[in-house]
């Protein structure tokens, strides 16, 4: 596992860094409290070229790797910003780079690397189906040259900040298959020029991340928007979850040491009883313990992002960063906000901000216990336990 970075990898850590420092905290309040979109720091991530690292050059992106990638996205969260706003580009890219068709790279890539095009929502779960990926039942009926959509998806991101949209739909009834993962199929939806109704209704959530529930009404997409072959989706999208789970973990990993910054940071200078808190080992060795596990997590994120750049299998590594990277994050974020005490609940110090934002690692987009049953299951050979 690599322990250093390659000069090329702490040169970015230092541009992401330098470029966050014109977004600082008080940036980052505003926004939450009108939660409203934070363009100007989207414009200024495309313009840089981060938001399109992972898009091969010829297509007019950075050709960067995974592990660039995570970089990127951790610097962002441990400088205080919030990575959420713009991730899914990267991590749902993937789908589009290896099962995507010519036509539709030398369509979109382009478009996405320079910013001209959003592509940030990804439409998979559903009300009924949660992490049921399998039992979805948005329909999308071929006819002719097009197919119909109809059905609901839920906790779907960003769609009003995007032009396209990747759509996980039903193409074979459920009760036809075989096979259950198969008979699902992926689409790009351009929702720039939408034919039929798409309704979005925002959620009220606890973070900004501009979550909705969509609705398709006889939505017509054309059928030369399919990716890849027709109910072979889901394994499109497990494809890519490696990917997914290693850039998450790294988001973690930089707001868990945003955490233990912060804490040790007010630890040092908070004084009570004529003494630094943070010389009372009740208050110190939290801190301490926070720091080494997302250390530990850190790690395993840097080992999963090095098998799945050799084209390894990755995916308990992935998992296993996932979720150690989330649990690390959360301590890290009590642990912080016990250091702070009251002043933690107040929103000009930013911890509660970044509480509630790290909390979600641990659900999505996929929940712990579910990593948890994969390698039960999986790795240490286990019956099945759901």
């Amino acid at each position: 596992m690599p322990t250093t970075l390659t000069e090329d990898q702490l040169a970015i850590r230092g541009a992401v860094r330098e470029l966050c420092r014109d977004y600082p905290d008080a940036y980052w309040r505003e926004v939450d409290k009108a939660e409203r979109y934070p363009k100007e720091f989207i414009d200024a991530l495309t313009k840089s070229g981060y938001l399109a690292a992972l898009i091969p050059e010829e297509y007019g992106g950075a050709g960067l790797g995974l592990t660039d990638a995570s970089i990127i996205l951790e610097e962002m969260n441990r400088s205080g910003c919030n990575s959420g706003a713009c991730h899914a580009q990267m991590y749902i890219m993937g789908t589009l780079l290896r099962h995507g068709n010519d036509r539709q790279k030398k369509q979109y890539l382009p478009g996405i690397a320079s910013g001209d095009i959003r592509m940030q929502a990804f439409a998979v779960t559903e009300p009924n189906a949660g992490s049921e990926t399998t039992r979805i039942e948005t329909k999308a009926v071929r006819q002719g040259d097009k197919y119909i959509v109809n059905g609901q998806k839920i906790f779907i991101s960003r769609v009003k900040q995007s032009d396209l949209m990747l759509l996980l739909a039903r193409t074979t009834p459920y009760d036809e298959l075989k096979d259950k993962t198969r008979g699902l199929s992926v689409f790009i939806v351009d929702m720039r020029n939408v034919k039929g109704k798409l309704d979005v209704q925002p959620l009220d959530i606890m973070i900004n991340h501009h979550t909705n529930t969509v609705f398709f009404e006889d939505v017509e997409i054309p059928a030369e928007n399919l990716v890849g072959e027709e109910g072979m989706g889901f394994r499109y999208i497990i494809d890519g979850w490696n990917a997914e789970r290693i850039l998450i973990a790294a988001e973690a990993i930089g707001d868990g040491r945003w955490f233990v910054d912060r804490a040790s940071k007010y630890a040092s200078e908070r004084v009570v009883f004529g003494r630094p808190i943070g010389a009372n080992q009740g208050v110190q060795f939290p801190i301490a313990q926070a720091y080494a596990h997302v250390e530990a997590a850190d790690l395993m994120r840097f080992h999963a992002a090095e098998k799945f750049e050799r084209g390894e299998k990755c995916g308990a590594e992935a998992n296993m960063a996932k979720m150690l990277a989330a649990d690390a994050s959360w301590e890290a974020a009590n642990v912080c906000l016990n250091t702070y005490g009251g002043y933690g609940f107040a929103r000009d110090y930013d911890v509660e901000r970044k509480f509630r934002e790290t909390r979600l690692f641990s659900v999505a987009p996929v929940n712990n216990n579910m990593v948890l049953a994969f390698l039960g299951q999986n790795v240490l050979g286990m019956p099945r336990s759901y």
